[in-house]
């Protein structure tokens, strides 16, 4: 019952967060960029910084923000029509695809495998991501650590039929771990450096020589084909938000600290864990993301086969 109820809640607060996005365009002016971002990330940076609302506002537009707990849920926001443009890491956009969302990718940043990890608490007996077999293993189903789980699996010649997957978001996840409810825990930065901190957390394997760990821009495609270029200066001041990042790592995360509710020092360890580089969709990263989609398909975890290059906005498009 008690998880009948959680569910309940959670499917609560997306459908608040879905219709807020959507009331968005109900007031004002009537072109409107509806941003969907999540409390860690270049958007937040953006939206923090303020730089482009001015731009956009000489186009006309006016622009929305709606924030999300996770890739998953913004990419189903996207999908019923309430957001333009968000980001995502590689896994959730597999998942939407499949599921016949408008998806378009527009750009990517580069890998940070280091930006993930399969974490086992400081105590723990295990030692190789071998001695997962038959254990039960934390993660956020969908998202970017679904996948490092399975290849991390593959590469140590276990099934992924052989462990057993709790499917939590990173709050729950951080406390079923510590209170020794499930062996293992599978998380990204922030959530991953933060745990590390407060907790002394082990990393058994991260996604350095497994997977990618790419971040994803989209826009819908009824969005995109409408106004390209209003999704190019998103795009270019995204990539403006992004040098400063690079360059002064500490100012970034004295920023986003407080909004996060971490230290400084712990954000400061996930920013330089981040990759940094807003680019055009390549064909290289369509066949990465493919290699995604091909293996979730393998193992049922989507319902089709699908071909990420239908979706994908490439350079000079």
């Amino acid at each position: 019952m008690r998880r009948i109820i959680q569910r309940l809640i959670a499917a609560f607060v997306l459908s608040i967060g879905i219709v807020a996005a959507a009331v968005g365009t109900s007031y004002g002016q009537d072109k409107v960029v509806r941003i969907g971002y999540q409390k860690y990330g270049k958007l937040v940076l953006l939206k923090s910084k303020g730089t482009l609302e001015p731009k956009l506002a000489a186009d006309g537009y006016k622009v929305v923000w709606t924030e999300f707990p996770s890739g998953p849920p913004l990419l189903e926001a996207l999908n019923v029509g309430a957001i333009d443009f968000g980001n995502t890491g590689e896994a959730p956009p597999i998942f939407a695809q499949a599921a016949g969302a408008p998806i378009q990718y527009v750009a990517f940043e580069p890998p940070a495998p280091q930006g993930e990890a399969i974490l086992v608490p400081k105590d723990s007996p295990l030692k190789s991501v071998t001695e997962l077999k038959g254990k039960k293993v934390a993660l956020n189903k969908g998202s970017n650590v679904h996948y490092l789980l399975v290849k991390a699996l593959e590469k140590a010649g276990v099934k992924y039929s052989e462990v057993e997957p709790v499917f939590l978001a990173p709050a729950d996840a951080r406390a079923a771990f510590e209170r020794g409810a499930v062996d293992a825990w599978v998380i990204w930065d922030p959530f991953q450096a933060a745990a590390e901190a407060a907790t002394g957390a082990r990393t058994l394997a991260d996604g350095t020589g497994i997977v990618a760990n790419y971040q994803f821009y989209f826009s819908s495609k009824k969005f995109l084909d409408a106004n390209s270029k209003i999704v190019d200066v998103v795009l270019a001041e995204l990539s403006t938000v992004d040098d400063w990042a690079k360059g002064d790592i500490h100012a970034v995360a004295e920023q986003l600290a407080p909004a996060i509710g971490l230290s400084v020092p712990v954000v400061e360890v996930a920013l330089k864990r981040q990759s940094y580089g807003i680019k055009p969709i390549t064909d290289a990263v369509i066949a990465d993301q493919q290699q995604v989609a091909d293996a979730f398909f393998a193992l049922g975890l989507i319902p089709k086969s699908i071909k990420i290059s239908d979706v994908a906005r490439k350079s000079g498009s």
